[in-house]
């Protein structure tokens, strides 16, 4: 669903993707993990041509993500607040997302109904605006904005920042209640190994932009690896 060619982004002298093969496979739930400065981040905004590559493409159903617009149909990401209308309230936010996705008012919100129990009572009815709220509810608006139209594939980063561990808990439902019942690509990074470990399929572990593991995680089998190499690293 996902690959990645001989991919290679530069900023002045220092390589911060460098990434000669990736596929990601419909249905997986890939969790990529690495310390500060690893590439993480990097490498999401190229899968989502908000960097443009130095060398390589990422391919999404087999077309380049930097010339073509059909992957955005079906793909939903939350980055950094950047990616919220914040003079809007989370209302008017998941309205204007749902138009986009051509869902009517009425379609929009029977989606967020999923999300009922995330948002703490919390989000909807405040009468504020999205910049008005706290981390953790900036935090809530976004991910609910990345995946309440059910896309094909979505792309978290770092989604359990700033949420307590009851939305913690909840997220973690959420993204595995998407995978299970929508076969939903999900693609997460986060310094958080435990939940990592919980909802990821396969784990790839990077440092200074390379991929130095890719670990099937099927029963749970990297906690020890990635315990081990945090410990040394």
């Amino acid at each position: 669903m996902l690959e990645i060619k001989n991919l290679k982004k530069i900023f002045g002298t220092k390589t911060a993707v460098d990434i000669s093969e990736l596929k990601i496979e419909k249905g997986e739930t890939i969790g990529l993990v690495g310390n500060n400065g690893a590439g993480k981040t990097t490498l999401f905004r190229l899968m989502l041509d908000l960097y443009q590559a130095t060398e390589g493409e990422v391919l999404s159903k087999g077309a380049n993500v930097a010339n073509s617009e059909d992957w955005k149909n079906y793909t939903g990401a939350f980055v950094d607040n950047g990616f919220l209308i914040d003079f809007l309230t989370p209302e008017e936010y998941f309205e204007f997302v749902g138009n986009v996705r051509g869902l009517s008012k009425e379609e929009t919100f029977e989606k967020i109904e999923m999300f009922h129990k995330f948002f703490s009572n919390e989000i909807l009815n405040q009468k504020k605006y999205i910049r008005n709220f706290s981390s953790g509810n900036k935090q809530k608006v976004g991910i609910t904005g990345a995946m309440f139209c059910q896309p094909e594939i979505v792309i978290l980063d770092e989604p359990f920042n700033f949420l307590d561990p009851s939305s913690q808990i909840e997220i973690k439902n959420l993204i595995q209640h998407f995978n299970e019942n929508f076969n939903t690509t999900i693609i997460i990074s986060s310094h958080n190994l435990d939940h990592i470990v919980d909802v990821s399929s396969r784990i790839i572990l990077m440092e200074n932009g390379k991929i130095i593991q890719d670990i099937n995680n099927n029963n749970n089998e990297a906690s020890q690896i990635l315990n081990d190499y945090f410990k040394t690293n």
